[in-house]
């Protein structure tokens, strides 16, 4: 069919002839022997010119002196003329000097047949569309994740020293005395840490500093005097910070650690805890009520004070704590001391809303009142950490630390 018409409907035959013929005897039928049925503004030859009518596609099979095969017309008309001229095609008896029948088979709507596919295209695109967006606000929504999520413990150079990947890129670096150090201020936020392990500084701290700003914080002893000595002379420190005396870096709360360093230094990644999300159905916590005797208060307590709770409690914690130590995870556990979920501690609070059976939380991390309120939710009786920050009073829940049942940091 020309560029000029638009094709509307496909009128589909099938024919028949008693003879062999070829596709230009059956052409010359259908144009010749319906010529003047419908009047002269219906003539085959007539649409075509007016391009209502397109290119006729016959096919043809010969098989014992008998020719069956199909024919399509492209028309342009309205449904009428369609249905008009597939009748006067059907009336043709003959094909040259042979008996023919032509028996319509379908007129097929063009315009239907596109929409659909238009509609396919167009569900297919906004498929790749959505896919494509939520991937991208998976993706931005993972990067904003990461930076909340505490750094992790390494090592660096040939000695193998425990440090935080954040020593990688960070501009400064906060030189302490051993991994206990690292992962305590890993807890505080501060990913930016190394272990110069010994009073025998490796060459790997030397290449490391080179062209950063260089803390030194190291235990408030008369030891860390010693090393502080021995760092002077092989690194180029700018600022010297000491724990309080008498205590070591280890042994200091996030809150002692990041009052310490505030002043050279800021957090480099956010302490231990997701945002608390309120899940519409989501049990919400009961004011605390302050005659619970199951929960002790921090203030009441100290790290040398042992505590006399249940010994299978208490034995399995232990277990517990072997897996957990210095990983900066949690497990929790069912009523049975079955682990139901092993996770990193930024994401306690997160998947403690969805986790059903849960009694028990042991961690790698310090204890907050908003991960209080999240157990309570999730139906939580016994939490272990290492370190309680101040809590209210909790229903329900009984808190400790790994000390105060007689497991040493």
């Amino acid at each position: 069919m020309p560029n000029t018409g638009i094709v509307k409907y496909h009128v589909k035959l099938k024919f028949e002839v008693d003879g062999i013929v070829e596709k230009a005897d059956i052409i010359g039928a259908i144009f010749g022997q319906t010529e003047g049925l419908l009047g002269p503004e219906m003539n085959l030859n007539e649409l075509q010119k007016v391009s209502k009518v397109g290119r006729i596609e016959v096919n043809v099979d010969t098989k014992s002196n008998t020719t069956k095969g199909d024919a399509l017309l492209p028309m342009s008309t309205d449904i009428s003329t369609a249905a008009l001229i597939s009748a006067a095609i059907e009336s043709i008896d003959k094909v040259g000097p042979f008996q023919g029948k032509f028996l319509l088979v379908g007129i097929d709507d063009i315009r239907a047949i596109k929409k659909k596919v238009i509609v396919d295209r167009a569900k297919k695109i906004i498929q790749e569309w959505a896919t494509k967006t939520i991937s991208e606000g998976e993706e931005m929504l993972r990067d904003v994740y990461d930076a909340s999520k505490p750094g992790k413990l390494t090592s660096f150079g040939k000695a193998q020293l425990a440090c935080g990947t954040g020593v990688f890129e960070s501009p400064v670096i906060i030189l302490v005395e051993g991994r206990a150090d690292v992962i305590n201020l890993l807890r505080a936020g501060f990913d930016n840490s190394i272990a110069i392990e010994g009073a025998k500084i490796d060459e790997t701290i030397t290449n490391l500093t080179s062209g950063r700003k260089v803390i030194a914080f190291l235990d408030g002893d008369r030891a860390a005097d010693l090393i502080l000595k021995e760092l002077q002379g092989l690194v180029k420190i700018d600022k010297v910070l000491r724990a309080p005396t008498g205590k070591e870096v280890e042994e200091c709360t996030p809150l002692e650690i990041t009052e310490i360093l505030k002043e050279v230094v800021e957090p480099t990644v956010e302490q231990y805890e997701a945002p608390v999300q309120h899940q519409k159905g989501v049990k919400k916590s009961k004011p605390y009520e302050s005659n619970n005797s199951a929960y002790q208060e921090p203030s009441n307590l100290n790290n040398a004070e042992k505590l006399n709770d249940d010994p299978q409690i208490t034995s399995a914690v232990k277990e517990v704590y072997l897996q957990i130590n210095e990983t900066l995870e949690a497990l929790i556990l069912d009523n049975s001391m079955q682990v139901l979920l092993k996770v990193p501690v930024s994401e306690i609070i997160k998947r403690l809303d969805s986790l059903e059976g849960a009694r028990f939380l042991v961690m790698d991390g310090i204890i907050t009142q908003r991960l209080i309120d999240a157990a309570y939710r999730a139906g939580i009786e016994y939490v272990v950490g290492h370190r309680m920050a101040e809590l209210k009073k909790s229903p329900e829940i009984t808190v400790r630390t790994f000390d105060q049942i007689g497991i040493g940091n």
